[in-house]
Parts: C-alpha cells; structure tokens; sequence
C-alpha cells in the first residue's frame, strides 16, 4: 500500500474514531487524548518542526549558490510575490462572494450579547520589513523566525556563490546537508500515518457535533469557497501559467495535503512538501528551495477565504450591511495585512481583526467563530500549501525560458 493511501485511510479512521468516541464515551475519549492522542500526535509533529530550520536554510543556500545570479533571484522573487498577492485578493473575493449568496449569517440564531474577543495588535509594516534581517542569525535558526533564516540563508549562498572554487569544501558540506535532510524527511513519513489518525481523532473529538451543528452553514461556506479556488484559481494556474496536468499534480501531492491538512501547519509540511517537488515533480532545487519557503511564510490564501466569509457572516450576525466599497476595503485590507504579517504567530486572526476594523465591524464577533477555527484551519492550510506548490511550479516553468536563453549565449 503506497504512503499516501495508508495516510488517507487514517485520516479517515481518526475522524471516525475521534467522532465516535466524543458521542458514545465523552470521559473515555478525554483520557485517551490526553494519553494517547495528543502525545502521539505531538511526536509526530516535533519530529517534523525537527528538519525545518535546518532543511529550508541549507536548501536555500545551495539553491542560491547554484543558481549564483542575484538578477534571476530577483526576478523569481517578483514572480512569486506577484502570484501570491494576486491570488490572496482573489481567494478572499471569492469568499465574500459566496458569503453574500449564501448569507450563513442569517441561518440560525447567535448571541451575541455575551461574547467577547481580544484581539492581538499587529506590529507596524516598517517593523516587520525591518524585521528581516537578523541581527543574530544564530538566534534567528534557534527560535525558527521563518523570514530571517530565508534572508540569512540567501545572504550566505550569494557568498558561496560570488567566492566560487575557495569555498568548494562549504558548498559540498552544504549539499551533504541538504540531501541528509531530505533523507530524514522520507524517515519520518513512514510514521505519517499513525501521526495523522492521532492528530485527526484529537481534533475531530474534542469539537464535538455541538459546535459544527451550530456553525454548519459558516462551514459549509467556507469550504466550497476552498474548494472554488483549489479547483478553478489553482486548477487554471497549473494548466495555463506552470503547463502542468493538474490531476497530475494533485496525486503527486496528497502526501504534503494529507501532512498539511492534519498539522495545521505549512512550515511544517514544508519538508515534505519541497521532497516531493524536488524528487517526484522535477522543480529545480533552486526554484524549490528559495520559492516554498517563501511561500509557506506569505502566501494566505486559504487563510484569505476564512476572513471573507468570516466579515460578511459577523456582519449579516450583527445586522450590518456592507457596501460595495466596504467590500473593496476589505479585500485591500487582507491583502496589506498578508505582508504585514507575515512573520507573526496567530497572524489567520490579528489579519481578521484588522480587516473587521478597517470597516467598523466589532471584534468580539471573532468569538462566534473561533470555536470551529482549528477544524476550518486544516482545510485552509492544505490550501496555502498547494498555492505555494503551484506558484513553485509556474515560475519553474517562467524561468525555462531563461536558462535556455543562458545556455545559448
């Protein structure tokens, strides 16, 4: 049975287990997921979180180092960027969209007397572009600051690079490192699947039918809006822009969804994901290295889609109509917001609480939603991790031409 079908069906077996238990043994299920769940499931999480610092720095470094033209970096760079703010304004105006058809804010009754959410601040924008560059790299690689180790690890192998055969013994020392890493990452995907029924039956079971009964029509909303973008935005960018077959792509790349769908998290699908672009889709180690990591830290798109559907449903809660122009502030606001805080822990809700801000709608309506988050955040992480593969794709196929060209020359 290959990986990816033994995770599909753990995936499957955890929520059916997790579900299960919540029904027929509440108490039973707590004490399993305090001792079997969660400690399994977290194994498998830290074993993964365990190869990103040092994959996407050494991967970047011999990215860098062999594609030596900082002109060609720059361009990939505008690429990239490009392709992730267009998609992001097009992700959240699809939300909005199905959330003003489909109104899942006038389907049931909501209190709102009662809640109540602090919203984090965001740091300044300055700051945060400020921010990129590491005073301390070493401290950069311990705490796992995504931005900075892409700029530190960028700076190094331009270095590498410009000083070429002196430094023939760190470039090989740092392609060792990168291909041990790979080798680890194949290690720890042979325990996915139990990774993923522990991490899936914790999730699934501590929501409970409640809450999903209660937001059901805000779900729904939001995964058909996931769904839209997976197949038509991402779908049409495989076929058009990256002259790839999407059917193609998408079975190549279940392992990374199946990964990113149960962790919640695109850093830490990142080494699965660059093993299969590298090994299985043929993506250019450099493009790989310097656009995924770049990705799995910018690109929101999924995360996007929940801030449309969730303003237009907080809005319809507290019986407040939007504008058209309303509409257009919060498409430019998440936008914005998406660089602004890029390297930010929690950014999903500091990003929503500036958007509901930015057109007068109150804060505490986040509490309505955020019962269910952990459960929508799995299906939106699948989806920013698939965009990244796709802006990966599209721009390997963009600079084809350019390598062409160099070679002729």
């Amino acid at each position: 049975m290959k990986l990816a079908t033994k995770i599909l069906w753990a995936l499957g077996l955890g929520a059916i287990v997790g579900i299960g238990l919540n029904l027929a043994a509440p108490s039973f299920f707590t004490e399993a997921d305090r001792f079997f769940f969660t400690p399994l499931g977290t194994i498998f999480l830290n074993l993964i979180k365990m190869l990103i610092v040092p994959l996407v720095f050494f991967s970047i470094v011999v990215g860098v180092a062999n594609i030596g033209d900082p002109k060609a970096l720059g361009r990939m760079g505008s690429k990239a960027m490009l392709f992730f703010l267009t998609t992001t304004a097009i992700a959240i105006t699809i939300g909005i969209t199905l959330a003003v058809i489909f109104q899942p804010g006038n389907k049931g009754e909501f209190d709102v007397q009662e809640v109540s959410y602090e919203a984090a601040e965001a740091p300044p924008v300055s700051e945060t572009l400020l921010g990129i560059i590491p005073a301390n790299p070493i401290n950069a690689l311990a705490s796992g600051d995504m931005l900075q180790i892409i700029f530190f690890a960028i700076f190094v192998g331009l270095g590498i690079s410009y000083l070429g055969t002196k430094l023939d013994l760190v470039k090989r020392f740092m392609e060792q490192g990168n291909e041990l890493m790979m080798f680890l990452v194949t290690l720890v995907m042979k325990f996915a699947p139990y990774g993923t029924f522990a991490l899936i039956a914790s999730a699934v079971g501590k929501q409970g039918f409640d809450a999903l009964q209660a937001m059901f029509w805000y779900m729904m909303v939001v995964l058909l809006a996931l769904l839209v973008h997976f197949l038509f935005v991402y779908g049409s960018a495989l076929k058009i822009l990256a002259k790839r077959n999407p059917v193609d792509i998408i079975k190549a790349y279940l392992p990374a969804m199946t990964v990113a769908f149960s962790t919640s998290s695109s850093s830490a699908t990142l080494p699965v994901s660059m093993e299969i672009a590298q090994n299985k889709l043929k993506v250019p180690k450099g493009i790989s290295s310097f656009v995924q990591p770049l990705g799995a830290t910018i690109n929101m798109d999924g995360t996007a889609i929940m801030q449309g559907v969730a303003t237009i449903f907080i809005a319809q809660v507290y019986g407040i109509d939007l504008s058209l122009t309303q509409m257009i502030i919060v498409v430019m606001t998440a936008v914005l917001a998406s660089i602004g805080t890029a390297a930010v822990p929690g950014a999903g809700m500091i990003m929503l609480a500036m958007v509901l801000e930015s057109v007068g709608l109150p804060v505490e309506g986040i509490a309505l939603i955020i019962g269910i988050d952990r459960l929508l955040d799995m299906t939106r992480t699948m989806i920013n991790c698939f965009g990244d593969l796709t802006c990966t794709l599209f721009v390997a196929e963009s600079e084809k031409d350019k390598e062409k060209a160099a070679v002729a020359e």
